[in-house]
């Protein structure tokens, strides 16, 4: 009998670009030899340190935070700073504020070495999924949204990536599903083009926590649940 791996806790970044124009969102490619998604495009992202919650950092709209905080046992600061930290790590860029950070704990002191510290003032909390049963990983992992325009560092300069992700590029929303994608990525991406033209949170929050099978999709923060 195979037994399912622990669920961890997650933070997906989505950056979107030219939002009025010709929106875009910056995805890279993951390993084909990785045990997660292998070869898929994807949204920088990765399972929460316990570091990312005591990391100082501006605070998100309260009703994020509410969001965040339903039907969860990590704080709100630790994912929004974990997407920070995540989106830093895999493509180069900051999404910060300019602040002296004298004694950065482990795995943040790249992110301190720019002189600032994280703006989770400039994020969104836009969908939350559990990754299915039978998966070699699983993750509870909240996608938080910010618009590239609060990057302080240059969009298109990437030389300051990991390795993890490859071939990291402004992906077109129109041209999304000419590449290899995540089944909910593919969901993700369809809320986030019906998200286009309202400049706030969204007015609820889809949760697939795909641990009941009664109710599959929750909302978070509105309307009724699905």
């Amino acid at each position: 009998m195979t037994v399912d791996p622990p669920i961890r806790d997650a933070a997906t970044m989505i950056v979107l670009r030219d939002r009025q124009t010709k929106p875009s969102v910056l995805m890279g490619q993951r390993g084909k030899s990785a045990a997660f998604m292998p070869g898929k495009f994807v949204f920088p992202g990765g399972a929460v340190d316990p570091n990312d919650a005591a990391v100082p950092t501006r605070p998100m709209a309260e009703i994020c935070q509410t969001r965040l905080a339903d039907r969860s046992a990590i704080s709100p600061q630790a994912i929004a700073t974990a997407a920070i930290r995540e989106l830093f790590e895999e493509t180069g860029q900051v999404l910060g504020h300019p602040a002296p950070w004298s004694a950065p704990p482990q795995g943040w002191r790249g992110f301190a070495a720019t002189g600032h510290i994280p703006n989770s003032a400039a994020l969104q909390f836009f969908f939350r999924a559990v990754t299915p049963a039978g998966s070699p990983r699983r993750f509870d992992a909240r996608f938080l949204l910010t618009d590239a325009a609060d990057l302080v560092t240059d969009p298109d300069d990437f030389s300051g990536a990991e390795d993890e992700l490859s071939h990291l590029q402004w992906v077109p929303l129109a041209q999304a599903r000419e590449f290899d994608l995540p089944f909910i990525t593919q969901v993700v991406l369809a809320e986030l083009k019906a998200h286009l033209p309202h400049a706030g949170p969204p007015e609820s929050v889809p949760f697939f926590a795909n641990d009941d099978e009664r109710l599959l999709v929750h909302r978070l923060g509105g309307a009724s649940p699905l």
